[in-house]
């Protein structure tokens, strides 16, 4: 991935060249948050003092490593060529990061729950003296708030340049990553006013910031663990956000049923993590029996439609198996509510 125009691969998957430039920024965006938060994590422990409020943005600054560790890990497996062992190839290692940052967010955005949780029933009342600097004394809690300023405005700036690179390159860990720094402006306003709470005398703001912060990260958790989960299940492929049904499916289909001898098509899509797997059930016309080629020319004309139809597997068949098939018509989720309904 040298900036020498070189198309990028991911397994056997070259690359189209805005998919190329999009990955080689994403990475070095992913280097320089790890720059920022080396950074901004030490500067906001030398400040943090006894603020729940603040070790708590100090905590979600640590998180923050994950994402993009992850994602760069990610890329790195996801370029290796499928394997005797791995016929399928490494894409799978984006699920996989996307499930560790998910985790790893939930599990520490639960613990900050309760602790602070517990902070603020305790009815704790974190100290906030003063510092000396040669000659000055002055109120330790505006180191605080400049620290939270310095730190909170960058992420934001990195979370709006990831964010389209991630819609791009069909990556939900670098999305996941985008999402996170986008709020972290949250995680800094509440920080200020916890602390300027404890200035003013009101000794259970500094928790209440700490319980919001908390349960911004726990609701980072939840949600990201739901689409990592529902994406290693093999769900149907949805958008990177996870919200809808994604549309290359339809478009597949179309493009199938536009073929002279196919009557009707259906397609079931995964998302292996870049790319997709596909596998289409086509109909053909009365009296007509596709061969090799045209079940060839079939396979180049899906493939064609988007870089992400990695692999694709043209099945005729006499009738759709409607079984095998998710319901296009069905919001994300609704075919698994119907099927536990018919397990009951």
């Amino acid at each position: 991935m040298s900036a020498s125009g070189t198309a990028a691969t991911f397994g056997r998957t070259e690359l189209p060249q805005e998919q190329s430039d999009a990955l080689r920024r994403a990475v070095r965006l992913a280097w320089g948050t790890i720059g920022f938060l080396v950074v901004g994590v030490t500067l906001v422990y030398l400040v943090m003092g006894s603020s729940q409020a603040m070790k708590a943005a100090w905590t979600e600054d640590l998180l923050s490593f994950i994402p993009p560790i992850s994602f760069l890990v990610a890329v790195r497996f996801a370029r290796r060529r499928p394997t005797t062992a791995h016929p399928y190839g490494y894409h799978r290692s984006v699920g996989v990061g996307h499930l560790v940052a998910a985790a790893a967010l939930l599990t520490m955005g639960a613990f900050l729950v309760l602790d602070s949780g517990s902070g603020l029933l305790a009815g704790e009342h974190p100290p906030v003296g003063v510092m000396h600097l040669g000659d000055h004394v002055f109120w330790a809690g505006w180191p605080m708030i400049g620290a939270m300023v310095l730190t909170g405005i960058p992420p934001v700036l990195l979370g709006r340049a990831k964010m389209p690179l991630a819609r791009t390159l069909h990556d939900r860990v670098l999305y996941a990553d985008a999402d996170m720094n986008k709020a972290d402006w949250m995680t800094a306003l509440g920080s200020v006013v916890g602390i300027l709470g404890i200035g003013a005398g009101l000794w259970w703001a500094d928790s209440a910031a700490a319980l919001f912060i908390s349960v911004s990260i726990l609701r980072d958790g939840v949600g990201n663990l739901r689409v990592a989960a529902g994406a290693l299940m093999d769900a149907r492929a949805t958008t990177v956000d996870g919200d809808e049904p994604h549309p290359l499916a339809g478009e597949i289909d179309e493009r199938l049923r536009a073929l002279p001898w196919v009557d009707d098509a259906r397609s079931r899509v995964r998302d292996q993590g870049h790319v997709f797997h596909v596998e289409s059930f086509v109909v053909p016309r009365a009296g007509r029996a596709p061969g090799l080629r045209e079940l060839a020319e079939a396979r180049a004309a899906a493939t064609a439609l988007d870089w992400k139809v990695q692999d694709l597997v043209v099945v005729p068949v006499e009738q759709l198996p409607d079984e095998m098939l998710p319901d296009v018509a069905a919001p994300p989720g609704e075919d698994d509510r119907r099927a536990g309904a018919d397990a009951r």
